[in-house]
């Protein structure tokens, strides 16, 4: 049992440095961090940014070897995000100047650059 909860750490170690990454990653790309791991009572978003009037709600995933980037984010997973942003946007909490907004992944494996998914899905 203390095996299952040292490698449930381990791996919320090894996620928020994959959360960092990413948002360094996107701030050399010109966005704005608005926040990380945004709790609401409907889920989490990784990410928050901002670039010009875009609002972008950010998965992160870390993904060993190759992998489909379209794949990573299951329907889930997607409803879950797509229903925090609701809440974070109806509640006027971020973006009430936003004139777009949109959700993005961002999938980061070994050894190579961060694959950044732009508009992945619609809710």
């Amino acid at each position: 049992m203390a095996r299952d909860g040292a490698s449930r750490r381990k791996a919320e170690r090894a996620g928020r440095r994959g959360e960092q990454l990413a948002a360094w990653y996107l701030r050399l790309k010109g966005y704005r961090i608005l926040g990380r791991n945004m709790r609401t009572p409907l889920g989490e978003i990784d990410l928050v940014i901002r670039r010009g009037s875009t609002l972008v709600f950010v998965e992160v995933k870390r993904r060993r070897g190759t992998i489909d980037p379209r794949a990573v984010v299951g329907a889930r997973q997607r409803d879950r995000v797509s229903r925090a942003a609701g809440y974070l946007l109806s509640n006027g909490r971020l973006g009430a100047d936003a004139q777009s907004f949109r959700f993005d992944v961002i999938v980061l494996t070994s050894g190579k650059w961060p694959i950044h998914l732009q508009d992945a899905w619609r809710p």
